[in-house]
C-alpha cells in the first residue's frame, strides 16, 4: 500500500499565491512611514507662523513705509524713493558710519581679547574654573540694556566710584563718549567671543600639536602655520556675529549718550518720535531697511563661514 507524498510547492508558486497569481496585485507595503513623512512638518508650523508674525509682517510694513510718503504729508501713501535717499545723507549717514565704525572696532576687540581667553579657559586644569567661566559668558553675553547702562555709569561715570577714586576725570576720562561706549559694548561682545570659540578650539587635534612639535616647530610657529589657518573661518565668523550684535544694539546706548554718539539705532529712535523732526516716521523706516540690508549681508557672510569651521573641525 502506497502513500501519496505532498508536493512541496515551489518559491514562485508561493509567490503566486500570494499575490494571488501572475496577474493580481503586489502586496502595499506600509504606509506608516509615508504618513510619519507627511505630518512631520506639522511639527514646525509654530515656528513657521512665528516667524511669519514677528518677522515677515514687520519686514514687509517696513518695506512698504520705505517707499511711500508719510499720513501727514500733502499726498499721503504715494510710492517715492526721498525716504532712503534722506537715510544715506546729512546726520543720518553720520550716525550710519558711526554704528559701522563702533561695530567693526568692537568685534575686532572682542575678537582678540576673547580668543586668548576661551584658550586659557579650554586649558586650564581645573575643571570647575573652566564650567563657571562658560557659565558667567553666558550671563554676561546677555547682559545689556539700561541695567548695564547703569553698572557702567555707578562705576566709570563722572561721579562713579572707579573714577572718584582713581580721579580718571583729571586726566580727560569721559564714559559718555565712543571710546566709553566702546568698553561698554565689550563687556558683553567678550563674553560672546568666548561662547563661540570654544567649540572650535576644542575642535583643535592634540596630534596637529604633536607633529608640529616632532617637526620641531615651537608653539608660536605651530598658531601661525597650523591653528589660526583652521580657526580663521570661526574666528571670522565671530567677528561678524560680534559686528551684528553691536551694530543692533540700542537700549544701552540710549540709557548712556542719548545722542551725544551718533548711531543709526538712536536716528531710527528719534525720527519715530518725533524728538527732532515730526513726520519722519518713513524716514526711520527708511533707516531700518538699510539696517536689514547690512544685516542680511552679515548673515550671508556668516553662514557659509560656520560651515566651513565645523568642515574642518568634525
Amino acid at each position: 500500500m502506497t502513500t501519496a507524498s505532498a508536493a512541496t510547492p515551489s518559491p514562485a508558486a508561493a509567490a503566486d499565491d500570494l499575490g494571488g497569481g501572475s496577474g493580481g496585485a503586489a502586496i502595499a507595503p506600509p504606509t506608516r512611514k509615508k504618513r510619519r513623512r507627511s505630518t512631520g512638518w506639522l511639527a514646525v508650523l509654530p515656528l513657521l507662523l512665528f516667524i511669519v508674525v514677528a518677522f515677515g509682517l514687520p519686514a514687509l510694513a517696513i518695506g512698504i513705509g520705505a517707499f511711500t510718503t508719510s499720513d501727514d504729508a500733502p499726498d499721503p501713501a504715494q510710492w517715492t524713493g526721498d525716504n532712503l535717499r534722506l537715510s544715506v545723507h546729512g546726520a543720518y549717514l553720520t550716525a550710519l558710519l558711526g554704528s559701522v565704525k563702533l561695530s567693526a572696532l568692537t568685534a575686532l576687540l572682542g575678537v582678540a581679547l576673547g580668543l586668548p581667553l576661551a584658550q586659557a579657559v579650554i586649558t586650564s586644569r581645573f575643571r570647575a574654573l573652566r564650567e563657571a567661566v562658560l557659565a558667567a559668558s553666558g550671563v554676561l553675553a546677555n547682559f545689556g540694556g539700561v541695567p548695564l547702562a547703569f553698572a557702567f555709569v555707578a562705576t566709570l561715570g563722572n561721579s562713579g566710584e572707579i573714577t572718584q577714586l582713581l580721579h580718571l576725570s583729571d586726566h580727560g576720562w569721559s564714559l559718555y563718549t565712543f571710546s566709553g561706549l566702546t568698553l561698554v559694548y565689550l563687556y558683553f561682545l567678550v563674553p560672546l567671543m568666548v561662547l563661540t570659540i570654544t567649540p572650535a578650539l576644542e575642535g583643535l587635534r592634540t596630534q596637529w600639536r604633536e607633529a608640529a612639535q616632532n617637526n620641531g616647530a615651537t608653539a608660536r610657529q605651530y598658531w601661525l602655520h597650523v591653528a589660526l589657518p583652521v580657526l580663521a573661518p570661526s574666528l571670522l565668523g565671530g567677528f561678524v556675529l560680534l559686528f551684528g550684535s553691536a551694530f543692533a544694539a540700542y537700549a544701552t546706548a540710549a540709557a548712556m549718550v542719548g545722542s551725544s554718539v551718533p548711531l543709526i539705532t538712536l536716528q531710527i529712535a528719534d525720527a519715530l518720535s518725533g524728538n527732532v523732526l515730526v513726520g519722519q516716521g518713513n524716514v526711520a523706516l527708511a533707516l531700518s531697511l538699510d539696517m536689514i540690508l547690512i544685516a542680511g549681508v552679515v548673515m550671508a557672510v556668516y553662514v557659509p563661514l560656520q560651515r566651513r569651521s565645523a568642515r574642518w573641525l568634525r
